[in-house]
């Protein structure tokens, strides 16, 4: 790869994120736009305790059935090292979806206006979305890193982005492709923002209904055993609040997937044009 490459997409990138700013001052943090705020757009989610906590069985269900299957199915087939590692996350990633889709499409549940709403205008709004959040995360990520460079704790970065940078087999990054951008978007948006963000928006304070559906967004990327990946905690935990508010304002699920897919493409760009390792 030519060593121009990684300086050309850094300069992209800071494009990306000065845009961003711009769009966060205009859109957010101007006086003006203080001033105009429009209410926001999501409706509550009228569900009962126990509505709530059979979501949770699915949701977990789900991944638990699947999590069972790929540990059958990884033992029949020649698979090793990241592929058993990809193989397994497809499995739980798709089990939550299945879990999800099953609990929503569940017939004469629920009124229609309580499932999380797809329109017109999610990719213009989840583009926007994504933009504001990079610089919000690009000084996250560096204050993160100075704290826990001070506290001695490790700042080596997530698996996924690792087999990224080193995937040989074609399959293999193509798969890890599909479970980044599509897969993993659609399920954790469909789960942590419509599932946990939308039930606790009413229930409990707004900053507590942020706060709380990201962190246990964010805990799931890190490897506590080995502490790999806590370099990403704090950005994590601030890009899913900036995915609920985005939900929030615009009351379509559907802002929050496309901005969650941008920014995991972005994420796969980087790495391979040399930036992101």
């Amino acid at each position: 790869m030519s060593e121009t490459v990684p300086y050309v997409v850094g300069s992209i990138e800071l494009s990306l994120a000065l845009a961003g700013a711009v769009l966060l001052w205009r859109l957010g943090l101007s006086p003006t736009a203080r001033i105009n705020r429009r209410a926001p757009l999501l409706p509550p989610w009228n569900a009962r305790v126990s509505d709530f906590l059979v979501f949770l069985f699915y949701v977990l269900a789900g991944s638990f059935l699947a999590a069972l299957a790929s540990g059958a199915l990884v033992k029949q087939l020649p698979l090793r090292g990241d592929e058993v590692t990809v193989f397994n996350g497809a499995a739980a990633q798709l089990g939550m979806l299945a879990g999800v889709g099953a609990f929503w499409l569940r017939p004469g549940e629920l009124r229609p206006p309580d499932r999380p709403r797809m329109g017109p205008g999610i990719f213009k709004s989840g583009a926007v979305t994504f933009l504001i959040a990079l610089p919000v995360l690009m000084v996250t990520a560096k204050a993160w890193e100075v704290f826990l460079q001070i506290c001695g704790l490790p700042t080596e970065r997530q698996d996924l982005i690792g087999m990224f940078a080193n995937a040989e087999s074609p399959w293999l990054l193509v798969i890890m492709l599909a479970l980044a951008i599509l897969i993993a978007p659609l399920t954790e948006e469909l789960v942590f923002r419509a599932g946990l963000f939308r039930y606790f928006r009413t229930r409990m304070p707004r900053a507590i209904a942020l706060i709380v559906p990201a962190i246990f967004f964010a805990t799931l990327h890190v490897n506590w055993e080995t502490l790999q990946g806590l370099s990403s905690l704090a950005p994590l935990t601030v890009l899913a609040m900036v995915f609920s508010i985005a939900y929030e304002r615009t009351g379509q699920i559907g802002t929050s997937i496309v901005a969650h897919a941008l920014f995991n493409l972005n994420t796969v760009l980087l790495i391979f044009s040399g930036v992101g390792v």
